[in-house]
């Protein structure tokens, strides 16, 4: 071993050219794979923000619910069944929907989410909302989410500098009508791949935004809060057993990893990115692969030389797979921090939550080891076949 090591490291230094181009491929696929991980992360995190900010226990929807985005409204009598079983404590209709947000500025229309819940019986978990949550027990006050796209103008901006309630227009999808409302307050929520802004407003106003498409019995989520020491397991299959076909019911970590698993399978982003990932590691055992047959090739006459004089397969084997070691390592630590630097423009440009975790790190890094590995296993195939009388 100790003869082997320089012995890798000194081949790879011997062209100088060939080994930076190689680390350079090397980084160049770590950076394609931390951008596929970072915007796989945010297409999951953002998606599930709703959810994870939910205060409550078990959640009721409709029978078609395929994700939070997509609208699938049910009566609201089914929700307050559930009062009746054992363990519930309390339940808060949530009312969502897309409209309409004219640009105070330039007056361009952009599609918003809105959330509506009962002011008195607050759902999300958000401390900026209940902080407010008085402002939009007034009809036609919301609370404007400050973390959304900028296409939406300035109004938190404005908000927070001259602390005046703004006058914005709301258009349902099927009026040409608009609503006026006014900005009560902010709060940080934060885009999605499918959702560009958030407002926040009360049922109450959720109906006026919306007269004509939603009835005022039809909810989209129900939230559950249980008694305390319930047994959430237990109230669930109790609720299922009893509640008609026509809902279903998820515990908190369930209702998050469904979104996360329509997002994943269901939809083109999720395969894209998912294919993506595969695309760039396969490129990048491609060009090691190259990196190292090309180094094999050219020391062909010497390596048969020592095979000649008794160094056996295994030899020749270490000695690819230290190469394969050292261009991993040297291509993963440009590629770590010149992606630390793209995470950030990324997040500032999209307003997505595309930031390094230690489990990506590691992830990448052992990726680019095992391609590197699966790399010199494959070059190595030509030592394996050559016979030192052929080479002389």
């Amino acid at each position: 071993m100790v003869f082997t090591t320089p012995v890798a490291w000194l081949q790879l230094v011997r062209n100088k050219i060939r080994s930076l181009v190689a680390i350079a491929g090397i980084g160049f696929i770590v950076i394609l794979m931390f951008m596929q991980l970072g915007f796989q992360d945010a297409l999951y995190s953002s998606a599930t923000q709703v959810h994870r900010n939910l205060q409550g226990d078990l959640f009721l929807v409709s029978s078609q619910y395929k994700s939070l985005t997509a609208i699938q409204s049910y009566f609201r009598s089914r929700l307050y069944q559930a009062l009746g079983f054992d363990g519930v404590e309390s339940v808060s209709p949530m009312y969502l929907g897309f409209a309409k947000f004219k640009n105070p500025e330039n007056g361009e229309k952009y599609s918003i989410y809105v959330i509506g819940f009962e002011p008195g019986r607050p759902v999300m978990n958000i401390p900026e909302v209940e902080k407010n949550i008085d402002k939009i027990k007034v009809p036609d006050v919301v609370l404007f989410d400050r973390n959304s796209r900028p296409e939406f103008g300035p109004v938190a901006q404005k908000f927070t500098q001259e602390q005046t309630e703004q006058i914005l227009e709301i258009f349902p999808f099927d009026s040409l009508r608009g609503y006026r409302v006014r900005v009560g307050g902010l709060f940080s929520l934060g885009p999605s791949f499918g959702v560009d802004g958030n407002l926040m407003v009360s049922d109450t106003t959720f109906l006026r935004i919306f007269p004509n498409s939603r009835p005022s019995e039809m909810i989209d989520v129900g939230v559950i809060s249980l008694k305390s020491g319930a047994n959430p397991e237990r109230v669930l299959k109790e609720l299922q057993a009893n509640l008609p076909d026509d809902v279903k019911i998820f515990t908190y970590q369930e209702f998050i990893d469904f979104e996360k698993k329509y997002w994943a399978t269901r939809t083109p982003i999720g395969f894209i990115l998912n294919l993506m990932l595969t695309m760039a590691s396969v490129v990048g055992i491609v060009i090691v692969y190259q990196i190292l047959y090309s180094n094999i090739s050219t020391q062909l006459i010497a390596y048969a030389t020592l095979k000649a004089i008794g160094y056996a397969n295994n030899y020749f084997l270490h000695l690819v797979f230290q190469q394969a070691l050292i261009l991993s390592l040297l291509g993963y630590i440009p590629g770590f921090l010149i992606s630390l630097f793209l995470y950030n423009f990324a997040m500032d440009a999209t307003k997505l939550p595309i930031m390094m975790s230690l489990h990506n790190a590691v992830i990448v890094l052992i990726s680019a080891v095992l391609m590197c590995m699966t790399s010199g296993a494959l070059a190595i195939n030509k030592l394996r076949s050559t016979d030192p009388a052929d080479i002389f």
